[in-house]
């Protein structure tokens, strides 16, 4: 029979920073939900850590004790992410960095005729100024997270012959 992990005593502080991890909405929808199978013991100090994980959301009766134990042996710490396994990324946060300040300059004010940033603009100036290819989809990813987003240019004249009859004469070849 498997031994019941118990919840180690908590000190005021700890307790108050696993609730407010439990009751998080920017951290990490994982490290909430192992805080959750905290809180669940603290709450109820009969339960047992297997019925706190299944309370957290997980479906499994092992990740409740798992969770409890590495909470026991590192405190909040132990709720963390840890490194995983897989490739290790190419370019490094400064490189990101580089890319990010790039894009938050206006062209113009570096010398560009245009005054905004396509993709291919700032991949292009980006190679000139660092020598560094990025490709579209990580300078994709990298802006995104940074909260930028890709505007499309739009016309006004959607139909420009309705409003235009003389449209095409005066675009010209």
């Amino acid at each position: 029979m498997p031994k019941h992990v118990q919840l180690r005593t908590l000190t005021e502080e700890e307790q108050q920073a696993v609730r407010r991890l439990a009751a998080s909405r920017t951290a990490s929808q994982r490290s909430v939900q192992r805080a959750k199978v905290i809180v669940a013991l603290l709450d109820d100090p009969t339960l047992k850590a297997s019925e706190a994980g299944q309370r957290a959301g997980y479906n499994s009766r092992q990740v409740g004790p798992k969770w409890v134990r590495r909470f026991n042996a590192e405190g909040l710490n132990g709720l963390a992410e840890r490194p995983r396994a897989g490739r290790k990324p190419i370019h490094s946060e400064e490189v990101k960095s580089k890319l990010v300040d790039l894009a938050l300059q206006k062209p113009r004010s570096l010398g560009y005729p245009f005054a905004l940033w396509t993709l291919e603009r700032l991949q292009t100036a980006f190679e000139e100024r660092n020598h560094i290819h990025l490709s579209d989809s990580t300078i994709w990813t990298w802006m995104e997270a940074e909260g930028f987003a890709w505007k499309r240019q739009q016309s006004w004249f959607h139909e420009a012959e309705k409003h235009d009859p003389e449209f095409v004469e005066k675009r010209g070849p």
